[in-house]
């Protein structure tokens, strides 16, 4: 940077350095994806294009980080996990954060249209925002992928009673939604 009167402003600047040995989770979340999924006409449930894009998206970011050892995801949420002693950024959390979301929500951008070739994108762009979790041992881990996979498993489960309701069963949203409601 130049050395100017104006240099002191970068004394504000805050890191959070994230805690040495400890598992990290960057967990990535689309934002607003209920109404991407409507104005692209998602199929419901479960979208295979969709799924697959999102995957593919993944599967480019753990390129690009070698230190994730693994990721989760589920519908429009992923789950990277980086390991105890990973160095990445210095630990730095806004740096680890921000570089992972924003890769992601480039490869998704990116790779639309392999996925969804007759339904360009247009404004505004599917985003994605992020929060970093850390986890002391790898039986914390196991736990947060059994919570993030029995999520997966009810959503999912609630998801398909939910529309073939609609779908096979002529009911409409209100309706599936009061008959479910008995069921819990």
């Amino acid at each position: 940077m130049a050395n100017s009167k104006f240099e002191y402003v970068k004394s504000f600047e805050q890191n959070s350095i994230l805690l040495p040995n400890t598992y990290l989770v960057i967990r990535i979340d689309g934002r607003g994806f209920h109404n991407l999924c409507a104005k692209y006409e998602f199929q419901k449930p479960n979208d295979r294009r969709a799924l697959d894009l999102m995957n593919a998206a993944a599967i480019e970011v753990m390129g690009e980080f070698p230190d994730i050892r693994l990721a989760y995801g589920v519908s429009d949420e992923f789950s990277f996990v980086l390991g105890q002693s990973s160095t990445l950024f210095g630990r730095r959390e806004s740096k680890i954060l921000t570089t992972v979301v924003s890769t992601f929500t480039s490869y998704y951008i990116h790779l639309w249209q392999s996925h969804f070739p007759e339904k360009p994108l247009s404004g505004p762009l599917p985003s994605f925002d992020g929060r970093i979790v850390q986890y002391p041992t790898l039986e914390n881990i196991r736990d947060y992928l059994s919570w993030r996979q029995v999520d997966c498993h009810i959503n999912n489960l609630y998801n398909t009673a939910f529309w073939s309701l609609q779908h096979q069963g002529g009911l409409n949203a209100v309706q599936a939604e009061e008959t479910l409601k008995v069921t819990i």
